[in-house]
């Protein structure tokens, strides 16, 4: 396989939500985010995947508003540099992938994009760059290339690809006759017998093939997009579209507006280990797997069970005596079903966004800030107990409370404490109280993370009790 003539600009499609795997995936910290097969998050783990300078130019990330500091920050974390670019609304990946070939052919015209879900799991590297090395000599002479993978069972949660004519003698490399939506299981066991391939819903093109075919099928999507890039405004190193072009977009998948319609794909037989994770029995499929088929992910134990999965963020969850059982614990939430049920998780999402349990949807009991964290341990009439977390060189914002008090306790590092017009430091074991009113801003200028306890105290303790005079990170 020759060696490209140029760099393959990587665009990671990572503003998805993901309910299937409530209660780990939530409104405010979606899939993409979370560390559900191995150490890092699927995110991480796609921006390791295209580290390889030699094959691969910075990516680019296409993610929501209310995401842009996870971005940076887990990019920040694996020490690899990400142009983070932000959606205003919620268009489909119709939008998202225009504006990523339009960004990407303002670097270069015509450039090569490799478009991949932020949320999908691959296990096999190599053979992964080995796919794209492949399917870019088809994207070069003006293909848009998807990645098929060799159907393992008749899965109705797929999509499929009939390949047709090989390319260039290469079997691995063909035409694409038709794609197929997710079937019935009837049809996906005839699928599989007539060896059509899985769409793993990734794309390799030229920017300016996939720009033509937008203008073709979806001009109205392009039109938008394309003003939205060109009225962009960078704030605090983020790209951030033009809001009221990008909404004026329809919502639409890139592959209902063009993959569908256009004349111009070819698919890749990818030999890699590939899952979009899409419910928790996919997890389970390519977690590691102990006696009897059990896997376990966090703090678990399962005895005299088959076919099980434990995934436990902070709680000890025991499971005994149970068959093809899936149990997700969270410090505020658990799910226990069926493995054959996982597809029903999300009609219990909408079950709880109408109830009285809305903002386990929403959110964890840690929630994250551009600063660091802050973490609910305790709670009851008038008081609430958290664990706060500012990073090195961060600060939250210059706030006051009309409803409550607080008191800081610092059990790790320095912090810099302004209450109105007077600064002080405190150290491990200090504490200091706020009174009701007060101006006040907590700032991190050490060189290890500050930790503190924060007791709240007062008649309203909700999120709406904050008035912002000055916010580093722009919020309201």
């Amino acid at each position: 396989m020759k060696e490209l003539s140029r760099k393959i600009t990587p665009v990671l499609l990572a503003g998805g939500a993901g309910s299937r795997l409530w209660p780990v995936s939530r409104d405010q910290l979606p899939k993409q985010f979370q560390p559900l097969v191995g150490e890092l998050s699927t995110y991480q783990q796609t921006l390791k995947r295209v580290s390889d300078k030699s094959l691969y130019a910075e990516p680019l990330v296409i993610t929501n508003e209310d995401f842009r500091f996870f971005a940076r920050r887990q990019a920040e974390e694996i020490d690899l540099p990400a142009t983070v670019v932000l959606e205003p609304a919620r268009r489909d990946s119709a939008a998202a992938m225009a504006a990523g070939a339009l960004l990407a052919d303002r670097r270069e015209k015509g450039s090569l994009v490799l478009a991949l879900a932020a949320d999908h799991v691959v296990l096999d590297n190599d053979l992964f760059a080995d796919a794209v090395r492949l399917g870019a000599e088809a994207a070069e002479q003006g293909n848009i290339v998807v990645f098929g993978l060799t159907p393992t069972e008749p899965r109705t949660s797929y999509g499929y690809i009939n390949p047709g004519e090989a390319i260039n003698g290469n079997p691995d490399l063909c035409v694409v006759e038709a794609f197929v939506e997710k079937p019935d299981e009837a049809r996906a066991v005839s699928y599989v017998e007539k060896g059509y391939l899985w769409n793993s819903g990734n794309f390799l093109f030229r920017s300016d093939i996939m720009i033509e075919e937008l203008r073709s099928h979806a001009p109205e999507i392009l039109a938008a997009v394309q003003a939205a890039v060109e009225n962009q405004e960078v704030d605090l190193g983020f790209v951030r579209l033009h809001k009221e072009s990008f909404e004026s977009s329809p919502k639409n998948s890139i592959d209902y507006a063009v993959i569908e319609n256009t004349k111009r794909t070819a698919v890749v037989r990818g030999h890699f280990r590939w899952s979009d994770i899409g419910s928790w029995d996919a997890i389970w499929e390519i977690a590691d797997k102990h006696d009897a088929d059990n896997a376990i992910e966090g703090q678990g134990i399962i005895i005299d069970s088959e076919g099980c999965l434990v995934h436990s963020n902070g709680l000890l969850t025991t499971v005994v005596g149970a068959k093809d059982l899936v149990v997700v614990a969270t410090k505020d939430a658990v799910l226990v079903t069926p493995k054959n049920r996982v597809q029903d998780v999300k009609g219990l999402v909408e079950t709880l966004k109408s109830g009285d349990h809305s903002l386990k949807t929403e959110r964890h009991k840690r929630a994250y800030r551009p600063w660091g964290h802050i973490e609910q341990t305790d709670s009851g009439h008038r008081y609430r107990v958290s664990h706060v977390k500012v990073e090195p060189g961060h600060r939250i914002s210059l706030q006051q409370h009309y409803h409550r008090s607080e008191h800081w306790i610092v059990v790790r590092g320095t912090a810099t404490v302004t209450i109105e017009d007077q600064t002080r430091l405190l150290t491990e074991n200090e504490s200091v109280y706020i009174p009701i009113g007060k101006p006040h801003r907590l700032a991190n200028e050490g060189q290890i993370p500050l930790e503190l306890i924060e007791i709240q105290t007062g008649s309203y303790l909700g999120e709406d009790d904050i008035v912002r005079l000055h916010d580093d990170y722009k919020r309201e």
